[in-house]
Formats: C-alpha cells, structure tokens, sequence
C-alpha cells in the first residue's frame, strides 16, 4: 500500500488528515511562554489570537528525525511505501530531517519531496499524489509525476499589514511604519526556490485585489483541479475576493484559514487564492 505523508503546513489538523487517509506529523511551535504541536493541540483561531495579542512572535521547530523514523521503519515492516510532501526546505528544516531519517531507515519504499511550498498547495498536492496511489501507480511513478505537477500549484495572497514581517525580522521597523502609513499592501507567492516572494505591491485593499485578478488572468486557472480561497483571521477581505474571484469566473470550492508556517510572518485579515495553473 502507498500511503501519502504531510505535515501541518498544509495546514490540515491531524484529524483532518487522518480523515483522508494520510499520515501526519506535526511541526512544534513555541508561543506565549508555552510549547504546542500544530494542528494537534493549537486551532488556529488560537495561534492567531496569541500571535495578535500575545505580544510575542512565534518560533517554530522542525520534527526530529525520530518522528519520521518511526513512521518509516512501521511502512518498512508492513511493506508498505511511503509518499512525503514536506514544507518548502527554504522554510524549515522538516524536509532535511525527513531525508535523513530515510537514510537511516536504509528503505527504497520512502520518497520524500520537498514540496517548496506550504499550506492548501501541499493540500492539492497531495490530493494529486493520493489520486495516482488509487489509481495503482507505483511508489516510483507517483513519485516522480508528483514532482512534475508541485511546480503548477500556486498561492497567491495580499497581506494587510507590514507589522509581523518586521516582528519576524524581515524587514525593518521604519519600513513597517512606513509601509503601513502608506497603505501599502505587498503581494507574495512562493516562489519556485521555495521561499516567500513579493510579485507586486498596491495602495490598499481594492487595487490589491485588482493586481490579484490580473495575476490569475496571466497564469490562468486549471479548473479540472480544485480552487482554494485562504484566510489568515477575519473573514470579511476574503469573503470581498471570493466574489470578485466569481465574477471572473474562477469559483473557488472551499476556504482554507492559514496556520503557523505562513500566518505567523503575513498576520491577520490576508486573503488570497491557491489553484493549479494550466499546463
């Protein structure tokens, strides 16, 4: 049996993923003086209320080695195999200890793929991973087409604030100020090394949602695979965009709030959209 491996960067709780028959390992993130295991023991409405009014900004810590072991010695003596699409190696550190504990695991039943990505991306492809697996594709093939199709699956989002990038230390206070006074509201994707990109940058809300649309009429949707609509908290910019998605015609199914391994550096009221582009 193919079994499919995330971690809670897709932003699925353990019960979500366990739901849909996928093993899960939990990234560790330290907050407000306590320890938590994402998507097991911290919702997400949580981690946003600490992130905005806790006065601290998050740490996260990648998996030991030993979690993914333990997984891979249990495929290893079921004969099963193992598909892992892990949080972007330009993010965390979860990837190499996934790699190293095949290594240890000393099995070819185990393909790890940095998914050079996060969140409803990881989601979708892992869906895709999980369709090929039923369809009685090898661990191999799967694998590998898996690998082709990551570089279609996109995020694109705006965020409101400047202030959590700064927090997080990657851009300066006087910017953040700046920026902020300015309405200045950046637009980010990931990019295809795995790390967060800006693609552009508007004055306020609507333009940002304009630049949006544009953005999607440029790299069009593939409307065979789902369409996600994302959120970090508060709803109401995401439900805005939602209908302005609809009224080009790209419907999106389902909406998906952001956790840790993103939210924490784009904070509250962001919005965006996480599609396969057409090949």
């Amino acid at each position: 049996m193919i079994k499919i491996l995330v971690d809670s960067s897709s932003d699925l709780t353990k019960k979500e993923a366990e739901e849909k028959g996928f093993l899960f390992v939990p990234i560790g993130i330290s907050l407000g003086g306590k320890e938590y295991e994402d998507g097991v023991d911290l919702t997400k409405d949580e981690f946003f209320d600490l992130l905005v009014n806790g006065g601290e900004f998050p740490q996260t810590s990648q998996p030991s080695p030993q979690v993914f072991l333990d997984l891979f010695e249990q495929a290893k003596a079921d004969g099963d195999e193992i598909i892992a699409i892990l949080l972007s190696s330009a993010l965390s550190g979860t990837y190499q200890s996934a790699v190293l504990a095949k290594q240890m695991a000393d099995y070819e039943g185990i393909h790890v793929i940095d998914s050079l990505t996060a969140t409803g991306v990881i989601r979708v492809i892992a869906d895709y991973a999980k369709g090929l697996a039923d369809e009685g594709r090898s661990g191999a093939e799967v694998a590998e087409l898996t690998e082709v199709f990551k570089s279609r699956v996109h995020v694109i989002a705006m965020m409101d604030t400047l202030e959590f990038l700064q927090k997080g230390g990657r851009i300066s206070k006087a910017a953040a100020m700046l920026g902020d006074m300015a309405r200045l509201k950046p637009l980010i994707t990931l990019t295809k090394d795995g790390g967060v990109g800006v693609i552009g940058k508007a004055l306020g809300k609507n333009k940002a949602m304009s630049f949006l649309l544009k953005w999607l009429e440029e790299h069009p949707v593939d409307e065979t695979y789902p369409r996600y609509s994302v959120f970090t908290c508060g709803t109401e910019n995401c439900g805005q965009f939602e209908e302005k998605l609809e009224k080009h015609g790209v419907a999106t199914e389902q909406r998906i709030q952001l956790g840790a391994a993103i939210g924490s550096h784009i904070g509250p009221n962001a919005f965006g959209i996480v599609y396969v582009e057409k090949a």
